[in-house]
């Protein structure tokens, strides 16, 4: 049953963990990647050409900080905006506050990469996107840069796919817990099972 119990456990967290990962940062095709922020020239917009066959096109914002900052849920980062034809089609603002494990840029260095995802653009109306990135009010935030992510077709996450795995992640735990509850305290001992113990005094050879 253990084993039963942990099977459950491992598919919830690839149902309600590794799918919502791998739908965020690696569904769909790569359209390409565009540097908004170096600490040598600071911040700049980009143009970026889509099609309509593109969409949805997911929007990802990978920073690169120096050591491990802090990020807090009530500031702001980084403020993103997209823009085509004079309409705004995505106003955000990231704290990357509930960012992945980030990525280590290499061994040598304690710089390590923060993902966001700053939402999708659909429909694409075919033309040139203007995107524009700028600072939050989030303090002691060591940027050594910032790239911009476009992936063209990318797929929504089903909304059932997390409640599940969290649900399917709780059931094989409790069921861990308690088989090993019952492995550890093992079957009750029948008395009748032990050889009595020794009788001293005068009648002792007389059992």
């Amino acid at each position: 049953m253990r084993f039963v119990f942990l099977l459950v456990l491992l598919s919830g967290a690839a149902v309600g963990v590794g799918y919502p990962w791998y739908v965020h940062n690696f569904s769909g095709d790569l359209i390409g990647t565009w540097r908004a922020y170096d600490r040598a020239s600071g911040f700049r917009s980009f143009d970026a050409p889509l099609a309509e066959a593109d969409a949805p096109v997911r929007v990802l914002v990978d920073l690169t900080a120096l050591g491990t900052p802090t990020f807090e849920q009530d500031r702001t980062v980084l403020t993103i905006t997209a823009a085509t034809g004079g309409r705004t089609v995505i106003a955000d603002t990231l704290s990357f506050h509930n960012s992945a494990s980030p990525r280590e840029v290499s061994p040598q260095t304690s710089d390590k990469i923060f993902r966001a995802e700053a939402g999708l653009i659909d429909p694409v109306a075919p033309g040139i996107y203007t995107f524009t990135l700028g600072p939050g009010d989030a303090d002691a935030i060591n940027m050594r840069s910032v790239d911009v992510v476009l992936r063209s077709d990318a797929a929504m996450l089903d909304p059932r796919a997390q409640p599940l795995g969290f649900a399917l992640m709780a059931v094989g735990f409790i069921g861990l817990v308690a088989a090993s509850r019952r492995r550890r305290g093992g079957p009750p001992q029948n008395p009748n099972s032990q050889p009595p113990p020794p009788r001293w005094g005068r009648n002792a050879g007389d059992r």
